[in-house]
């Protein structure tokens, strides 16, 4: 076998060569391109190789081009890279070295592969973040225009809703160059939201016809993009070996320093995506009114702690429970029926387009209400709703499961998920005198 070490920059890729006993071969510069790199495994590379590269921004292109042509490609961790990040001579041709020689010695940290779809996710799910990002900073910017002029908004009134922008761009009166930079960031604005509106829409299209992402929209708080990062944060979940694992590879676990009989757990320790452990922490900031099992554990840690570490690990708990979603293929137990439903309809009118009628079926006769101006509205029970998306139906609870659940004081709770409730339609009006 011989070993290849890559040092790949944006412009250019280092190599080098050795063979089994750890002697150099080769050594080459190539350029950062399709058509370079395809000359260089012509030339250089056949199916004796197998080549070592960390990862970086290009390195997924970089592993397609030579794939076909090598034994293996290795990928590895640069941050547990240690022999390279903490060398005193740093260059090019020694970390393409160093690679190469890890690799051969089978010390070499390396990182999942992920396929085709899930890379294409992962590209999908980090344009939507810099999408966003950019429509946060443009609203930022529309806010420092209003401070550095010492301007307050009206009461009752939020600058990115519909009266807030018509307040903005009709009734304040600016000078000329605030006028301009609102208009300017105003049109900024839009064209980040229509392309964000855009990408949310290729981002459902591409979930609908994966059972995983219905499976993870029946998680509290969990909401299309959010599902969707985990999904390409997680690729093939079988490659954890327990939820607790999948929360360590997210970086939500404690640190821990331990010596002798001294042991310290300190804050998490960050690993991994940054952007999927943010998601999380956002979806957790919803579960603290949550009526079931996870709002009770939020409101537990909150009251002995404090808020902060509630999100936090209300958090890991989600993906722990993600975890094991993804891994029984069954829906979560303890949603609520009727923000569950509307997630899911909304992923399905997103990608399809497709909404489903409501009212009354043909051939039922009408509620004793009907007519009277107090409309109602039909919640359907939990299991209803999975089995209207397709899902699969709740596994029984085991004994355990259950006094669990009555220790929380979830019994009722509990109950209600199997029960249709009829509730007065909030949009509603009282009848109007016939003639006026």
């Amino acid at each position: 076998m011989r070993f290849v070490g890559l040092d790949v920059h944006k412009q250019m890729v280092e190599a080098v060569i050795l063979d089994a006993t750890g002697g150099v071969l080769a050594r080459a510069q190539v350029a950062a391109t399709r058509a370079a790199l395809e000359r260089f495994a012509e030339d250089h590379l056949g199916a004796d190789c197998t080549v070592a590269l960390e990862a970086t921004t290009n390195t997924w292109a970089v592993e397609r081009v030579l794939a076909p042509w090598v034994h293996a490609v290795v990928v590895s961790n640069p941050l547990k890279t240690r022999a390279i990040a903490e060398a005193k001579v740093k260059t090019d041709r020694v970390d393409a070295l160093v690679l190469a020689q890890l690799l051969r010695t089978e010390y070499l940290p390396r990182v999942w592969t992920p396929d085709a779809a899930t890379q294409r996710l992962r590209e999908l799910t980090s344009r939507r973040a810099s999408l966003v990002a950019q429509c946060t900073r443009g609203k930022n910017r529309l806010h420092a225009v209003l401070h550095q002029r010492l301007i307050a908004l009206p009461a009752g009134v939020r600058l990115f809703t519909p009266r807030g922008r018509q307040w903005l761009t009709t009734e304040l009166a600016l000078d000329p160059d605030g006028r301009a930079a609102v208009a300017s960031e105003l049109r900024l604005l839009d064209a980040a939201e229509q392309e964000l509106a855009l990408l949310t829409r290729t981002l459902a299209e591409t979930g609908r016809p994966d059972p995983r992402l219905a499976l993870l929209l029946t998680l509290p708080g969990v909401q299309l993009a959010v599902a969707q990062t985990l999904l390409a944060t997680l690729g093939d979940t079988h490659r954890f070996r327990s939820g607790d694992h999948a929360a360590s590879y997210l970086g939500l676990v404690p640190s821990t320093r331990q010596s002798a009989a001294h042991c310290y757990h300190g804050p998490i320790t960050k690993q991994g995506n940054g952007h999927a452990r943010w998601m999380l922490v956002q979806a957790a900031q919803h579960l603290a009114t949550h009526p079931g099992p996870l709002g009770v554990f939020f409101r537990r840690v909150a009251r002995r702690k404090n808020r902060n570490v509630a999100v936090v690990a209300t958090a890991r708990k989600l993906v722990v429970i993600a975890w094991h979603l993804l891994e029984h293929q069954e829906p979560y137990r303890y949603a609520v029926p009727r923000t569950t439903a509307s997630k899911l309809a909304q992923v399905r009118v997103l990608a399809t387009g497709q909404r489903r009628r409501g009212g009354v079926a043909m051939g039922t006769r009408r509620p004793a209400s009907y007519g009277n101006g107090h409309g109602t509205r039909t919640l359907p029970a939990l299991d209803a709703v999975y089995s209207a998306e397709g899902l699969p139906a709740r596994p029984p609870r085991a004994h355990g499961e259950t006094r669990m659940l009555h220790a929380a004081g979830l019994t009722t709770f509990v109950a209600s998920l199997d029960t249709e409730h009829t509730v007065p339609r909030s949009h509603s009006t009282p009848p109007t005198p016939e003639g006026t």
